[in-house]
This record gives structure tokens, sequence and C-alpha cells, in this order.
């Protein structure tokens, strides 16, 4: 009978049966439930598991776009066909949903930064998302939401402003409207009467300095 601390006793575990850790997580992939968990790197010699993993990783930290991915993939050179039946895969089940994500992205950066329709569709597109898809999402900021959204952008940054001429306080205001999406007729109304609005209340036609670099989007 061998010692216990013998070295020639072969040790067993209850967490090990069969050369397999019993209980060990799959490491999070509900496409591939049975994968070990590792970074992308760990299986050089499969092209999907590998774009897999990249996705995963990508979509923990945000929504991405289909295209997004797909350049990410790109950049690890993995193989168009590899990416292609992953990419496919990931829309089926629904981590990735062009739709849901120009929604989302739509109703965040209208409200957070105040910015137009079509300075939202502009960002969607360099994301990737099909021009239908984001005029769809887009469709859900109106006139009236751009209008007010514009107002609230130009009341904070007048009222921001050391003094200027009317003339110049327009033009800065008018040019930070425009570098959010807005036309120059809807900026240009929105601009005076704030500034209108200004002048009663105050009862003087100067505002308060601008700071060009917080007008940026």
């Amino acid at each position: 009978m061998l010692d216990d601390r013998s070295p020639n006793r072969r040790r067993t575990s209850g967490n090990f049966r069969g050369g397999r850790r019993i209980g060990s997580p799959g490491g999070g992939d509900p496409l591939a439930p049975d994968a070990v968990p590792g970074s992308p790197e760990d299986a050089p010699g499969d092209p999907e598991s590998v774009a897999r993993a990249v996705c995963l990783r990508a979509l923990t930290g945000a929504p991405k776009t289909r295209q997004q991915l797909a350049d990410l993939l790109a950049k690890r050179d993995i193989p168009e066909d590899a990416a292609a039946a992953v990419l496919d895969r990931f829309t089926e089940v629904g981590l990735i949903d062009d739709a849901a994500f120009a929604r989302a992205w739509v109703s965040s950066r209208q409200a957070g930064r105040g910015l137009a329709r079509r300075a939202l569709s502009a960002e969607l597109r360099a994301k990737g998302v099909d021009a239908d898809v984001a005029a769809e999402a887009v469709e859900a900021v109106d006139d009236e939401d751009e209008r007010a959204a514009a107002r609230r952008l130009v009341e904070r940054r007048a009222g921001a402003m050391r003094r200027l001429d009317r003339a110049t306080a327009t033009r800065r205001l008018i040019g930070m409207l425009a570098r959010k999406g807005y036309n120059g007729g809807l900026a240009a109304a929105v601009v005076r009467e704030v500034l209108d609005d200004l002048g009663s209340s105050d009862g003087a036609d100067d505002v308060l300095e601008y700071d060009e670099d917080s007008a940026l989007p």
C-alpha cells in the first residue's frame, strides 16, 4: 500500500474527470459553449474561433455595428469567409443588430450632444450603418425636437460669453450650430430668437465672450 506522501501515488481530484475539469465555464461564448476560455491567440489554427473571441471581446465594452466588427477582424487578418460566417451567426442570434444600434445612437447623441439629423446620419454612415437603416433611426427626431435642441445649445453658449457685439455673436453661434449639422435657415432663426430674448431681458444686445472650443461636437 502506497503512503499518501509517496511520489508514485497518482493524485485524483473531484474537479477532474478524463482529463477535463468538471464545472469549468466554457468561456462565456454563447456561440461555442464548449470553447476553452482564453485570448484569441490561443486558437491560431481556427480562424472562426479567433473571430468569435475577437468579436465577443469587442462587444463587451459597447455595442458595435457589423461593419465595425468586420473592420476589426480584417485588421486581425481573419480570412473573409471565416469573418463572414461569424458575423452572420452573431447577427442571427442578435449580438449584432445595426437597427437597434442606430436607434440607441440617435437617442444618445441627439439628447446628449444636441446633434441635428444631418450630423446623426453622417455619424451612422461612418460606422457602416446601412443608409435605409440610418434614415429610419433618424426619423425619430422631428422638426420640433431639432429646433428645441438647437435653442438649448444657443442658450447655453450665449450665457457663457463675455461682451461681444451682436453681429460677432450671431456669426459664431450660427457656426457652432452648423458644426452640429443644423441648416443655415434654422440656425439663423434660433440664434436671432435667443439673442432677442437676451436683449429684452438684459436691456442690451451685447452678450458674453464665446468659447469656440466648447462648441465643437
